[in-house]
């Protein structure tokens, strides 16, 4: 007898997450955004009494750092309940890897939690890292089944060698340099603190305006009719650490 896998999604996490999972077929179980009470209630009715559900591969899906809220997930809770409950656990990092964390390790450093509790973790690589491609890590067995089953093996292109090395030179950079990441969380405490969310007219109209600027860019969210995230719309505001030596 074949069992659907099942998955308890956070309501918050982007369509790229979306998308992943409607496309792998799995069940999947909305909670509330960022919140742990509603994800425990939801773990203890599915698995309360519940002997078939043993039988079942079981995730809990969440984002390091939400697109479209800007929260943190709570990783400490969320592997204290994984485990509780027999879960396993999928991160998204793609807006975390190479900002959270003292040496930019992501969620994992920046709460002090073994990087083994985490047993699926995917990452973009065009933000922090400035490149392009993304990668999939965890156990031996899960990269295994990666290069056996993924349909990015399947279906698509290897990431352009020189693109992959600028992976790496990102990466090493960041290892050399971990100053910048302390510049990075002063500008980033600086411009949150100037800021407000207000309603969507007023962030197209900010947006719009920030665009005759040649050294800002900002663009207002746009969301899928098939986005199921239910989130109220923001910006987006990309904060880097700024080099006087280029002027820029």
């Amino acid at each position: 007898m074949c069992i659907c896998p099942l998955s308890k999604i956070d309501e918050g996490v982007h369509w790229g997450v979306q998308n992943g999972l409607y496309l792998s077929r799995i069940t999947i179980v909305y909670f509330k955004h960022n919140d742990m009470t509603s994800l425990e209630s939801i773990l203890d009715k599915l698995t309360h009494g519940n002997k078939q559900a043993e039988k079942i591969r079981r995730y809990i899906v969440v984002e390091a750092v939400y697109q479209n809220s800007g929260q943190i997930a709570p990783l400490d809770e969320i592997v204290r309940l994984k485990e509780k409950y027999h879960f396993r656990v999928i991160l998204d990092e793609c807006h975390s890897f190479g900002v959270l964390g003292n040496s930019g390790r992501g969620l994992a450093e920046y709460y002090g939690v073994s990087i083994d509790k985490i047993d699926i973790i995917t990452a973009g690589m065009e933000n922090a890292l400035a490149t392009d491609g993304g990668f999939c890590t965890g156990s031996v067995r899960v990269v295994d089944h990666q290069h056996l089953s993924s349909s990015g093996y399947v279906f698509s292109a290897s990431l352009p060698p020189y693109l992959a090395s600028a992976a790496i030179s990102a990466v090493n950079y960041l290892e050399d340099n971990p100053t910048v990441l302390t510049s990075l969380r002063s500008n980033i405490a600086l411009l949150w603190k100037g800021s407000s969310k207000s309603d969507i007219e007023l962030l197209n109209n900010l947006a719009e305006r920030v665009l005759k600027e040649d050294s800002v860019f900002i663009v207002s969210t746009k969301r899928s009719v098939l986005d199921k995230c239910r989130l109220p719309v923001g910006i987006r505001l990309f904060v880097k650490r700024f080099s006087r030596s280029l002027g820029v």
